[in-house]
């Protein structure tokens, strides 16, 4: 979730097993559940720092185990640790591509790799560092930020025909100037170049300044709207949030104290949970 150079299906267990002679066991006497047919067994995940989990470890570096797709901590309830409760098959099949720093031009690189996983579910996650630029002026454009995105889907669609996508809308990442402007923490965090376009001079409150953050803030709403539209584009194998992620009400108690801007693993948590269940026919 920070600029280039920083950097749903499903809770069903099942409680049939089967005894080491091959009857039929008690379910309750084996408690190990069986795979569901049609859930994925293998996942990937694309985009950004915030999919690598960057800034939820006790380093600045990506940390993709508490990753809200992939991750396999305890601490994190991620969309892996959801399926894998239901298909055991999945197990260690979950690859993590996202790159701190990534822009949507990065995307079809990262489809590439998913695509050499044979991955049969894969989040989207992109567009926080496409306005995260030095300034208003170094925004992707919409245009080019959704040619970059159906470059993406395309080489999935082509190279991954059955899997499953789930595309993920972009936070709202005015909402952390709001809570943080005025905490002198986050200020001094944010002066050391955290997505300028939006945070710098957070203390401002000058029409210059308020025109600025509306800019960014109404980039993410066409990025928005752009993936939106590329999701349906696809067709019925991938599932768009409606938005979900954009609508978390952040706190500054999601994000880490370092730069107050990566999601911690709370953050990461809330993430997780407002993207699943993915509403798909497995």
């Amino acid at each position: 979730m920070l600029r280039r150079r920083h950097t749903i299906a499903l809770a069903v267990l099942s409680a049939l097993a089967l005894a080491c002679d091959g009857a039929a066991a008690d379910p309750a006497a084996t408690g190990r559940p069986e795979p569901v047919s049609g859930l994925p067994s293998t996942m990937a995940a694309l985009g950004d720092s915030i999919t690598a989990g960057f800034g939820s470890c006790a380093v600045f570096v990506a940390c993709s185990r508490n990753s809200w797709s992939t991750g396999g901590s305890d601490d994190v309830d991620s969309h892996y640790r959801r399926l894998r409760t239901a298909n055991p098959k999945i197990k260690g099949q979950a690859r993590n591509f996202a790159v701190p720093g990534a822009l949507a031009a990065d995307l079809p690189a990262q489809a590439y790799a998913a695509v050499d996983a044979r991955a049969q579910y894969v989040t989207v996650l992109i567009g926080a560092n496409d306005a995260c630029a030095d300034d208003v002026a170094g925004m992707t454009s919409v245009r080019a930020f959704r040619g970059h995105v159906d470059k993406a889907l395309s080489i999935l669609r082509k190279g991954l025909p059955k899997a499953r996508v789930l595309v993920v809308s972009v936070p709202d990442i005015r909402r952390l100037w709001r809570l943080g402007h005025d905490e002198p923490a986050a200020v001094r965090a944010w002066r050391h170049g955290v997505c300028p376009s939006l945070l710098a001079n957070p203390t401002s409150t000058a029409a210059a300044d308020e025109q600025r953050r509306d800019r960014v803030a109404g980039r993410i709403d066409a990025y928005n709207d752009e993936l939106a539209r590329a999701c349906e584009a696809y067709g019925g194998h991938c599932r768009w949030d409606g938005g979900a992620v954009h609508r978390v009400r952040f706190s500054l108690d999601l994000v880490n104290k370092g730069d107050y801007f990566h999601p911690n693993v709370a953050g990461q948590n809330r993430l997780a949970d407002a993207t699943y269940p993915v509403r798909f026919s497995w």
